[in-house]
């Protein structure tokens, strides 16, 4: 393997396990500020300690998830030296917004939170975790900002040295792949936390545990997953309509679609279709299903990648301009079929709301569903950012010129290997915790006479 291979396989390792944590981070501050905004209004014990056992978990994930995300910062001066020099005049703008605002908000209000019990009112306290659950929405908004720049880039100029600078961060905050991934990645967040909470909810309720309390955090998880993953599965679609505007090569690639068509049938599964196969064998296909989900038309065109090939060989030059096909095909339907189990498993969860504690078959199924959505999180992020090779930014530089030149491939591999054993060792801590933690059984309601008083209760921390 090359240097550049290496590095992307280094880059790729930490993205994907850094991401892991980041949707549900996001997702269950939401949830905890939901269920502690419950427990202000009614005053009900279950709420209380269902908001200190989440958020628990809100922490332990917090910890864990900064440390592999600021693994990926050093990394852009370390192995991509050349990105950082061409594009750091635009890149490192939203990245600087997300950790002089965002992150510093989600991490002070945090801190407030967890000690704030006892010390601040109810009312502020409960401010705190909607802070930390905004703080976490606007770090995802700049990080996806800057991702989507890479995607379709706008709001720059080449200056004189032969730099990318920045000419309006209006332009970069509304890039129409910014404003529909950003929604989609907020939804998934959802998705993700409401799935971890039913499947511990459901680990509970089988074993008779706080039967009452965990039935409504499971009520609750249910009353998200399905509204969010029906928007969800629109939303996407209308990503795809997008990318497919700016970037025709990811959606050719994610159906291995070589030649043009129109109208354009979807394939549910195939044989072949990679480099060296442009006519697969295509079973159990759609009509007028891909034209639907790439142009948002009945009979809309699409292009093929063979086309594509030889317009960016006219327009960019000499080159391979085509993605790994099997990696976008199959990864695009391993987030679109999941995606489409984890609906099914909602609705059927909500036509059993009211004898969950009694439906052994949904709540062993419920238990076992929650590491799906890290797996369509991860297919959805393998589906962006494959499909834009062999560029790292769409059209302006390719990976292969973004590598720093002065590190080797002896370097590279050490650290791919030590940064692989730490993440598999952070792996195995962060398992350890969550699922202690989650098995745990909830604190002891307090007496109603302590609930009146203030200050709050002390966290079961």
């Amino acid at each position: 393997m090359s240097t550049v291979d290496l590095a992307r396989m280094q880059f790729a390792g930490t993205s994907i396990y850094h991401f892991l944590f980041v949707p549900l981070t996001i997702g269950l501050a939401f949830i905890t500020a939901l269920l502690q905004t419950r427990w202000h209004r009614t005053d009900a014990p279950e709420y209380l300690r269902l908001t200190k056992f989440f958020g628990t978990l809100l922490v332990i994930n917090v910890a864990v998830g900064v440390v592999t995300g600021l693994v990926q910062e050093f990394q852009f001066g370390m192995n991509w030296s050349g990105y950082s020099r061409f594009v750091g005049d635009v890149f490192g703008a939203p990245l600087a917004m997300e950790g002089l605002a965002a992150f510093f908000l989600e991490s002070t209000f945090l801190a407030l939170w967890v000690f704030g019990w006892n010390r601040l009112s109810r009312r502020v306290h409960l401010a705190t975790i909607w802070a930390v659950a905004a703080g976490g929405v606007l770090s995802a908004a700049f990080i996806m900002a800057a991702n989507s720049w890479m995607q379709n880039p706008v709001g720059y100029t080449i200056n004189s040295a032969g730099r990318a600078q920045l000419t309006s961060i209006g332009a970069v905050l509304t890039n129409p792949v910014f404003l529909r991934s950003f929604v989609h990645v907020l939804l998934a967040s959802l998705i993700t936390a409401a799935v971890v909470m039913l499947g511990i909810s459901a680990w509970h309720l089988r074993r008779g545990s706080h039967a009452a309390a965990f039935d409504r955090s499971a009520r609750i998880a249910l009353a998200i997953i399905v509204p969010a993953t029906m928007l969800n599965l629109l939303v996407g679609s209308e990503l795809g309509v997008t990318e497919g505007k700016f970037q025709p090569m990811k959606i050719a690639a994610a159906e291995a679609q070589w030649q043009s068509c129109q109208p354009c049938s979807f394939s549910l599964f195939q044989i072949g279709g990679g480099a060296d196969d442009h006519d697969p064998t295509k079973i159990l296909q759609v009509p007028h299903l891909l034209s639907l989900l790439a142009t948002n038309h009945w009979d809309g065109p699409v292009a093929g990648m063979d086309e594509l090939q030889a317009q960016y060989e006219q327009q960019y030059g000499p080159g391979d301009y085509v993605p790994n096909v099997f990696v976008q095909y199959w990864s695009m339907r391993v987030m679109a079929y999941l995606g489409s189990l984890v609906l099914m498993i909602g609705l059927w969860g909500l036509w059993r709301r009211k004898k969950l504690a009694d439906s052994r078959l949904f709540l062993r199924v419920a238990v076992w569903m929650i590491p799906v959505p890290f797996v369509i999180n991860t297919a959805g992020w393998v589906l962006t950012e494959n499909g834009r090779q062999p560029w790292i930014v769409q059209g302006l530089q390719k990976t292969q010129d973004a590598v720093s030149a002065s590190v080797g491939t002896t370097a590279v591999v050490v650290s791919l290997i030590v940064f692989f054993v730490l993440y598999g060792v952070l792996a195995l801590v962060d398992w350890g915790l969550m699922a202690r933690f989650a098995r745990r059984e909830l604190a002891e309601a307090p007496p109603a006479e302590d609930r009146a008083e203030e200050p709050d209760l002390a966290p079961s921390y």
